[in-house]
């Protein structure tokens, strides 16, 4: 069975608490770790009433906290957010508190507005220019480079993974250029998932942390009993997608029995187009979709993401996909 990991944006349900989302957060990771998932990973958002993932270091000694084998880290951190050496004691004090779990995943979208990078005080488009040049110093941190004068302490020659995140060429390019695991964030920006891959695996130069290409792919992933059931299930972040794009983001609200239909014609294509990367069903159904996915990307391992209004919902859809995969 192809490994299985988890992406999960710490979500906060409509009359729900910060506390009820970190818990969740925290049960999650536990029922995936039993159910033998690779990764947890926590993904940085900010200023977003529905996502409570903003502090992602902190929210990763949580999980950490809450589990003992299953590899946590960030899907991702972006990095022209903040600079290489904070970044470099952050994940270097989480390795020193859960030695040989730790992933760093690192992304170039500033994916923020003036208001943002005013408060954040930085230019974030012009530090993500400086992105290839801010990845490689954090590796030199982190790796233990002898060139380095100024050493993060704790960080400095740690067992920290280094992944390169993206939704296009740029990022499958600087990924091959620094002989680095490389994620797409197919789940929600499928388009140039083929040609992205394909770059990577052809333009990849071996390094000392990886010898040959190697690829995790995201999938929204909703497993339930009945395709129905599964489909009632998923519309809780359907709604909250497409919110989200037409301005007007929230908490992750109740699902609604025939969403889809509800949506005038052009939502209903903007959930079509991001559903290439989807299994939304029963076991069977979400056993083949991903069996199709897997197909066609050659994948080395998929990322499932998907929030829940219910939590245990979200539980169970790990459980059901482990098994539908297994048997």
């Amino acid at each position: 069975m192809i490994p299985l990991s988890v992406l999960d944006l710490v979500p906060v349900r409509e009359g729900g608490t910060l506390q009820e989302a970190y818990a969740a957060t925290a049960r999650l990771a536990q029922v995936a770790e039993a159910q033998g998932y690779k990764r947890f990973w926590v993904a940085e958002h900010h200023a977003m009433d529905g996502i409570a993932g903003g502090a992602t270091s902190v929210v990763l000694a949580h999980v950490g906290n809450a589990t003992s084998t299953i590899r946590i880290g960030s899907g991702g951190i972006m990095l022209p957010n903040h600079n290489p050496f904070v970044i470099a004691e952050q994940f270097g004090t989480l390795d020193a508190l859960f030695p040989g779990r730790i992933d760093l995943g690192l992304g170039r979208a500033p994916g923020a507005g003036p208001e943002l990078q005013r408060a954040l005080r930085k230019n974030l488009h012009q530090a993500a220019e400086f992105f290839p040049q801010d990845v490689v110093e954090l590796r030199a941190y982190l790796s233990g480079d002898p060139a380095m004068s100024t050493r993060p302490t704790p960080g400095f020659g740690t067992e920290v993974e280094m992944w390169m995140l993206g939704s296009s060429l740029f990022g499958a390019d600087l990924a091959a250029q620094l002989g680095m695991p490389y994620a797409f964030a197919s789940h929600f920006a499928p388009d140039h998932l083929d040609a992205a891959l394909a770059h990577y695996r052809q333009r990849f130069r071996p390094s000392e942390w990886l010898e040959r290409p190697h690829v995790m792919a995201a999938m929204t992933v909703f497993a339930a009993e009945t395709d129905a059931e599964a489909e009632l299930i998923s519309s809780s972040q359907q709604q909250s997608f497409v919110r989200l794009r037409t301005g007007n983001p929230g908490q992750v609200p109740p699902p609604v029995a025939g969403y889809r239909d509800t949506l005038p014609l052009q939502a209903q294509s903007l959930l079509a187009h991001i559903g290439q990367a989807s299994a939304i069903g029963s076991p069977a159904t979400v056993r083949d979709a991903i069996r199709r996915f897997v197909e066609r990307t050659q994948a080395d391992e998929i990322i499932v993401s998907g929030a829940t209004y219910d939590p245990a919902v979200r539980e169970r859809s790990l459980e059901l996909t482990v098994e539908a995969l297994a048997g």
